[in-house]
């Protein structure tokens, strides 16, 4: 592919500990009581043990808590494929001054590259980001799979070296993104990986969210764009997907627009927990954060999450 400059504790439990906020006038009923009530009290949120949580405008947080004592805003911690939305937003803010990214950047970004063959857990010693394309197989294409949608982290990392940041370690990566989406946000890359080495605290991700939805990146603006569809077996052109819903993923992000379950939300649930949404009307955000490799921990973030979301947009607590 040849890119031009014109341009990736389920089980507990028991009681949870809560400490939740919410600005004067949240009141005893009403979108942030539903909220509250659905974070300490639904089936799913009860699933997944300590959590933070928060749901927000563009002014900041509306309410927000903790489950438990091992997760609040300012604690960082790794949000594995949460990073693809920020990745996402950073070549879009670098490439798109001129309205349009050209169709190999879009390609990457909807994860039809053919890229299919990347390994992260390969490039657990590597220390730069062409470094770790090049180790094993990471850096192969797959002809047969060249556009078709196949989930995976080599399109952002082989987009990362098309783009001229092979010698970057995780600093230098930090450093160039943060150049694009501000200094403001505090995520960082504990590792050189564009589509899962970040790591950084949840108000860091919520400055980053409020960016999006107040129009300071460009991002806002294509949220949603160039969406394709994702799940094998409802969609000929889907190779690979860790969605069991019929999701459809566009510039590194998620669009949450299954026929059953969907709303349209914006999204980038991360492996071991970290699941940060934009609404579709793009005026609301929410984050739940927690680390943890129990199996499947992401999708259990994204059913307490979006029942958090559901409970704030109807005013009624899910159970």
């Amino acid at each position: 592919m040849v890119i031009g400059l014109g341009l990736t504790g389920l089980f507990g439990c028991s009681a949870p500990q809560v400490q939740a906020e919410a600005p004067a006038g949240g009141g005893a009923s009403g979108p942030v009581a539903a909220a509250k009530a659905t974070a300490t009290g639904s089936q799913s949120c009860q699933a997944i043990g300590d959590f933070y949580w928060e749901v927000g405008d563009g002014r900041g947080a509306i309410v927000s808590g903790s489950v438990g004592d091992s997760y609040s805003a300012n604690k960082s911690i790794k949000i594995a494929s949460a990073s693809k939305f920020v990745w996402g937003a950073y070549v879009v803010e670098k490439l798109g001054k001129s309205g349009r990214l050209d169709s190999g950047v879009v390609e990457a970004l909807t994860m039809r590259s053919g890229a299919t063959a990347f390994n992260p857990i390969a490039c657990l010693l590597t220390r730069s980001v062409e470094a770790c394309l090049r180790v094993r197989s990471n850096s192969e294409t797959t002809p047969g799979d060249v556009g078709r949608f196949s989930y995976g982290g080599g399109h952002d990392q082989r987009l990362a070296v098309e783009l001229g940041l092979g010698r970057f370690n995780g600093q230098e990566l930090t450093r160039e993104v943060r150049t694009y989406i501000g200094n403001d946000v505090d995520l960082s890359y504990a590792r050189p990986q564009p589509a899962g080495g970040m790591e950084g605290t949840p108000a860091g991700y919520a400055t980053f969210l409020r960016k999006i939805i107040n129009g300071d990146l460009k991002m806002r603006d294509y949220l949603g764009s160039n969406a394709v569809c994702t799940l094998p077996g409802r969609c000929p052109t889907a190779l690979k997907s860790p969605v069991k819903e019929a999701w459809h993923y566009s510039l590194n992000h998620w669009v949450e627009d299954d026929p059953q379950t969907g709303d349209g939300s914006f999204s980038s649930p991360g492996l071991e927990g970290f699941y940060p949404w934009i609404s579709a009307d793009k005026k609301t955000y929410g984050i739940v954060a927690r680390e943890t490799l129990r199996g499947n921990a992401y999708w259990a973030s994204v059913l307490c999450g979006r029942d958090i979301r559901r409970a704030y947009m109807t005013g009624n607590p899910v159970r």
